[in-house]
């Protein structure tokens, strides 16, 4: 186990939970930019595992604080998979974005339909997360993209890329 990637995990999670109260809620769901943010950074600078650990630990802990929902889940962990997965095969920024995007505006969206339904016990359409989850993916992984390149330019994120 990578003790530097660990720490930089955590750090992650802390980002993502101490700013879970940052949310838009749109349509039957709450929406969380910084979740997505956090995916991309995490997805880019220490690969697919380590993005579907943070996304993963994060959805816990903040299920468990109140601040989440059972949504956050499929959306978080397919979105972080994707783009950790695409970064790691193409390294270019565009296919990340597109990997967080599509993971949780589409996958991570229709992935959620049976939590919602099942678990939670909501009549809800097959495609209802699709636009809530696909506005909060582009947001948090546009502020992402921006973070990465400003890193880029400072040299910082060759410094901290694993």
């Amino acid at each position: 186990m990578n003790i530097k990637k660990l720490s930089l995990a955590g750090l992650f999670v802390a980002l993502a939970v101490s700013l879970s109260g940052f949310f838009i809620p749109v349509g039957a769901a709450k929406c969380f930019p910084i979740q997505h943010m956090v995916n991309v950074l995490s997805g880019v600078i220490l690969g697919p595992v380590y993005g579907v650990g943070v996304a993963f630990a994060t959805s816990l802990i903040r299920i468990s604080m109140g601040t989440g929902s059972l949504l956050a889940f499929p959306g978080s962990m397919i979105g972080a998979m994707m783009c950790g997965v695409l970064y790691m095969k193409s390294r270019k920024m565009t296919h990340a974005f597109l990997g967080e995007v599509v993971g949780t505006g589409l996958f991570g969206a229709l992935a959620s339909y049976p939590v919602a339904a099942l678990l939670m016990g909501r009549e809800v359409a097959l495609f209802a997360f699709v636009i809530p989850f696909g506005v909060s993916s582009i947001a948090g992984s546009t502020i992402s993209v921006l973070i990465i390149k400003a890193l880029e330019r400072t040299k910082v994120f060759q410094l901290i890329k694993m």
